[in-house]
């Protein structure tokens, strides 16, 4: 774990922060992506809801 001296040369063992950086918005290829594994797990949830009542 790396160590940060503070004034004095105290250390301090808290973790340093990551740098901050702005998210970029999804580009139209991961759009499809996204709404495809949306219907997809839509459809896997279904499906298994489906299973369970008509199995019960």
């Amino acid at each position: 774990m790396p160590y940060t001296t503070e004034e004095g040369g105290r250390l301090n063992n808290f973790a340093r922060e990551p740098k901050v950086y702005a998210a970029e918005p999804p580009n139209a290829g991961q759009q499809r992506t996204y709404i495809f594994l949306g219907i997809a797990g839509t459809v896997l949830v279904g499906g298994l809801i489906f299973v369970a009542f008509s199995v019960s």
